[in-house]
């Protein structure tokens, strides 16, 4: 066995541990005939999706998963969509219908949750989702079992199996960012469930050694993804709640961790209020963000510049710019990692111009790995390869790449050059791209430099918001991006043909047909220049 396959093979040894009877069967001991507290759910439900609920339509995902009349109805296809179900968020939304009916229904499908999932299942037990279901089911208690004592003490017992699993399951779980929902189901279970008081000290512990490892300097996490960056900062904000509650002290490590996030999770969002689609990130709701920000009860502003984080952010105008300047997280941490380095994306005003691909919420999908590639982020590709070699989050060591970034403002408008080496080992090539931003906002300019050896070819893309119609002239010398708003753009290219093509964007959750404006050519004497500009038509 390799050093470097262990963290997988490790895994799954535990995992063919924890689904035998004979570690079941360690789960079982007291359980409390109540608890002490409830953690307070500051996050508002959707009445609509609670009476689809009711009508029975459980939402998983992005889709819908149907509920018969009886027994918990078969995983739906894909990880997070079953992961969904299984976290039992969704207990939020029924409690917004606030009637007998919404009741009911939350107390029969945690029932026959609990008959269904009584043992350990790769999904179900996960341990993030293990985490978000203790904590929901906490909230929901009174809500869920109502006057029915034998769906109470039942509850009970199945939270203090969990807890006893979750418990021993962190400690041998990966370093990445499901981490922190575990800990966000044991901290409440520590505070609520009696008999798991001892539990807390040792939690907290484990919290503050992954706050310290995965929470960078500038406030970013380890995995570079906006999307993370929001579900993280959720979890802390839950956690302090929790601690609040119960009349705890909140460590200084989670409050510093809070207060650190919140300005980089702003860095992070486009005019639209969503966030921007690095590192298979979602354009994620709104009004999920502003409420985390509320709640975070941080007043720090956007961040200009992560360094350790490894994003810039250009803002001038109504026009926003946010470049990915950051080697691809690696480890445990390359769970949501995308080869997308020195891509950018561009909003102006409400209205997303530029953009990334976006993510496909499963793996084990074709559109998963494409959505990974390069190729559909907003930056160079060289001969139609990655710029990192990207695969499964298996603790494999991979080359590592370098990126360097510099940054200078005068007068409000704003430079940003980076460079990387990831085609350095296949085709020998390195990259070099300034962004310029003027103080206006009304003009981006870019310059992207290859150097290397042979003819290599190139592509300089541009993924486009759906949103945008866009025309190529006559003579490819110039594209028309027209958005809804009518205030066009021109964007203008020399160095190598200038083509508008076909693309994919998945940053609302599903594909939508989009284009791609798209600068290629090949290396002349080992090096190839092409500028570009984006601007405003008057």
């Amino acid at each position: 066995m390799t050093r470097a396959r262990f963290p997988a093979r490790r895994r799954r040894r535990w995992e063919a541990l924890y689904a035998t009877r004979l570690y079941q069967w360690t789960l079982i001991g007291a359980a409390p005939s109540r608890t002490r507290g409830r953690p307070p759910d500051p996050w508002a439900g959707d009445p609509a999706r609670g009476s689809a609920i009711i009508a029975g339509s459980l939402p998983a995902g992005d889709g819908a998963l149907p509920v018969g009349a009886t027994g918990w109805p078969a995983d739906p296809a894909g990880e997070a969509a079953a992961a969904a179900v299984h976290g039992f968020a969704w207990l939020r939304d029924l409690r917004a219908v606030s009637s007998g009916r919404a009741r009911q229904v939350a107390g029969d499908l945690t029932a026959r949750w609990m008959a269904a999932h009584a043992g350990w299942s790769p999904v179900a037990w996960r341990i993030d989702v293990l985490g978000e279901r203790l904590f929901n089911w906490l909230v929901g208690l009174p809500f869920v079992c109502g006057d029915d004592e034998a769906l109470q003490a039942a509850l009970l017992a199945s939270l203090a199996r969990q807890a006893r699993h979750l418990a021993r399951a962190v400690p041998r779980a990966e370093d990445n960012s499901q981490r922190f929902a575990a800990h966000k189901g044991l901290v409440a279970a520590c505070l609520c469930l009696p008999g798991h008081e001892g539990g807390l000290a040792t939690t907290l512990g484990r919290l503050e050694r992954d706050i310290g490892r995965q929470i960078l300097p500038d406030g970013g996490h380890a995995e570079r993804s906006p999307s993370v960056q929001l579900a993280v900062l959720t979890a802390l904000i839950d956690i302090r709640g929790t601690l609040l509650a119960a009349k705890a002290e909140v460590p200084d490590f989670v409050q510093g961790a809070i207060d650190r996030m919140v300005p980089l999770l702003r860095s992070l969002r486009h005019g639209d209020g969503g966030l921007a689609l690095f590192n298979d990130s979602v354009e994620e709701d709104r009004g999920r963000v502003d409420a985390v920000i509320a709640h975070s009860e941080v007043k720090g502003k956007a961040l200009s510049s992560a360094p350790h984080s490894g994003f810039q952010r250009l803002a001038a105008g109504r026009t926003v710019v946010v470049q990915d300047t950051g080697a691809p997280a690696a480890g445990g941490t390359a769970l949501h990692a995308h080869a997308g380095t020195l891509s950018f994306e561009m909003s102006a005003g409400r209205e997303r111009l530029v953009v990334n691909c976006g993510a496909y919420p499963d793996g084990g999908h074709q559109w998963r790995e494409a959505l990974r590639a390069t190729a559909a982020h907003s930056t160079v590709t060289v001969n139609d390869t990655n710029s990192y070699e990207i695969g499964p989050a298996d603790g494999r060591r991979r080359a590592a790449m370098d990126v360097t970034c510099s940054r200078r403002e005068r007068d409000g408008a704003v430079w940003v050059h980076a460079r990387h080496d990831g085609y350095g080992r296949s085709a020998g090539v390195i990259h070099d791209r300034v962004l310029y931003l003027s103080a206006a906002g009304d003009d981006l300019r870019g310059r992207d430099g290859l150097t290397g050896r042979g003819d290599a070819a190139f592509a300089v893309r541009f993924h486009l918001h759906p949103q945008v119609q866009v025309s190529l002239n006559e003579a490819r010398t110039a594209v028309l991006l027209n958005p809804p708003s009518g205030r066009g753009w021109r964007m203008q290219a020399d160095g190598g043909r200038l083509d508008v093509a076909e693309s994919v964007y998945f940053g609302g959750g599903e594909r939508r047909r989009t284009s791609q404006i798209v600068v290629s050519g090949r290396l002349a004497g080992g090096a190839a220049t092409v500028r570009w500009r984006f601007g405003r038509v008057t």
